[in-house]
Order: C-alpha cells, then structure tokens, then sequence
C-alpha cells in the first residue's frame, strides 16, 4: 500500500549506499487500436525514476516515457507493427481490476521501441505506474520496489541490510538481487567464463613448453660459456642468477610486446563498427573488446614465474657440470 511504500522508503533511503527507491507494477491485458486486439504485458514505472536509473546510457531498448504525459505509452516495435500503430496514434488498454471487473482506458502512443527479446517484442509496453494502478484501480500501490545503489559491489551488504532493517519493522519481504533475477545472464557468464578458462589453459600450456624449451635450449647451446665463467671463478649461484636475470627479462619484454599488441588490437575491433544480434535478443549490439587487469596481471606472473624456473633448472644442472667438462662441451 501507499503507507507500506512510504516506510519502507524511509528505511531504504536512509542508507548511504541508496540512489533511489521506486514502485513497479506489472499488469496484463488486451490493447486495440479500434479495429483489431491483441495481448500486451505491461511494466508501470515512473518515468523520472527511470531517466535516473539509464543515467549516462541512453539505451533505445528501454522505452521513453514523459512524465508530463500521465496516459503516454512506449509499445514494443512487435507490438506496434501487429496493430498498425505509429508514435501520435491512440489506443485502448483493457484489463482487469484486481475485483475482477473490466476496465478501460484509452492511451496515447508515445515511444516505439526495441526490447532486446524476441519473446516480448511484439506484447510488451511500458506505462507511467499511475496509468498502471488506474487501470487496476487502486491507489498507490506497487507490487515490488526497485533499489539503486550507488555501486554493484554493495549488492549483498545492502540486501542483507535491507532485510534485517524490514523484518525489524515487521514487514514480511522478498528482496532478490539482479542476480537472482538475471537466470539468462548467469547462465551465459557461466557459459562463456569456462570457454575463455579453457582457452588459457591451452594458450597458457603453449606458452610455458615455449618457454622452457627455449630457454632449454639457451642453456645448453651456452654450456663452454658457463664452463669458461665458473673457470675464471663465476659461483654456481651467479650462474644461475645470471639466467634467471636473462629469462624475466626476456619475457618481461615479450609481455610488454604483447600487452601493445593486445591494446592495438582492441584500439581496432572497437573502431571498427562490428555489430551483432546476440542469442535470444532482437537488437544489434557492437563488438566490443575489453579488458581485464587482474586476469591480464595473473597471467604475467604465472609467466615470469615460469620463465625463470625455466632458465633455473637447466643452469643448475649445466653450473654443477665439472668445468672441464663443461669446456669440452660439443
């Protein structure tokens, strides 16, 4: 209820962490433009909430609305080309109340849109919720509050917060994250994360039989060089120093190489203007590449860590060779 929303607002809002806290309210129903019908599923919002919430992405897919336009509605491109509809046209929402009864209510047409999903393109609308709660005739409510935080890292403290404070105060709630709520998403992170680890696990194993190979072969083929350094009284331990010196700063180098490559490359694919419809939406998106420092970070130490152990058993092995033998050395 109006009450209920007023509370717990005041409980949400007072955090730090809190941006906003808005009402939503979902409805269903049958739209006509005077001669055909068809389903829609409708999301009430407020409009200057949601304008809060897209902050500095302007994204075409979410609908615009005008607070100033209390019967003003955005209709999925789908939806629109069903019924004939064009921004300016008028319409007619007719739903049932939560009684039961019928009610009817006519709208003006005031965004076309996009909504990323094939599944919902051609039903779903977005209306300003006092419309929404017209319809279902009742006043002030709201089926869920939406919460903005100020950063996706306080998801989890603000929601056990949030729960803790509410339950105190006697409210009976259900809060779920974007988490929880995102199935599609995780199971495509999900998809996508063990993709990309199997991929460094083999570009990684490449790498480090590279390393040690080479660096293998850099001991050996230098063997009379050891043998003459530990003759005019090099230490074994110097020896080895004195690869290991050799190997991370040689893949310090190859890092650094790669790390412009890497940045040229992505400087390309992100100027380029590629686009694509991923799976299950109904909108092109660009190809963009982006990066990742902590990963990128793992991987230069698992290198470096590599590429000196690579260069210090073979120098351990070739720096306790007896020097005159070392000096034979074909």
């Amino acid at each position: 209820t109006k009450a209920e929303i007023e509370k717990i607002g005041g409980i949400v809002k007072a955090d730090p962490d809190t941006v906003l806290m808005t009402p939503r309210l979902s409805l269903s129903g049958i739209i006509s433009n005077g001669r055909a019908s068809t389903i829609f599923v409708s999301e009430g919002v407020v409009p200057d909430d949601v304008t809060t919430i897209k902050g500095q992405f302007q994204r075409r897919m979410a609908g615009d609305l005008n607070a100033a336009d209390p019967i003003g509605i955005a209709i999925g491109e789908g939806l629109a080309d069903i019924l004939g509809l064009k921004k300016g046209d008028t319409a007619a929402l007719l739903v049932s109340t939560l009684t039961g009864q019928s009610n009817a209510l006519d709208v003006n047409i005031i965004d076309i849109f996009d909504t990323g999903n094939p599944n919902t393109r051609d039903k779903f609308i977005y209306m300003p919720l006092s419309l929404s709660q017209n319809l279902y005739d009742v006043d002030g409510q709201a089926e869920r509050l939406i919460v903005l935080l100020k950063d996706t890292a306080q998801t989890e403290p603000a929601r056990a917060k949030f729960q803790q404070q509410l339950t105190a105060a006697g409210f009976d709630v259900e809060i779920r994250s974007w988490q929880d709520l995102s199935v599609f998403y995780r199971s495509v992170k999900g998809l996508f994360n063990m993709i990309f680890a199997f991929i460094f696990g083999i570009v990684i194993i490449v790498v480090i039989m590279s390393i040690v190979n080479a660096m293998s072969m850099t001991v050996v083929e230098r063997t009379r060089e050891i043998g003459a350094l530990r003759a005019i009284g090099l230490k074994q331990g110097g020896v080895v120093r004195l690869f290991a010196t050799e190997a991370a700063v040689l893949v310090g180098l190859g890092c650094a190489l790669g790390l412009i490559l890497t940045l040229l490359v992505r400087f390309a694919v992100n100027h380029a203007g590629i686009r694509y419809i991923p799976p299950n939406s109904s909108n092109l998106v660009n190809l963009l590449v982006d990066l990742d420092p902590a990963k990128m970070l793992l991987a230069f130490l698992v290198i470096c860590g590599m590429g000196a152990l690579s260069a210090l058993l073979p120098a351990r092995r070739a720096a306790r060779a007896p020097i005159i033998d070392s000096l034979g050395h074909v």
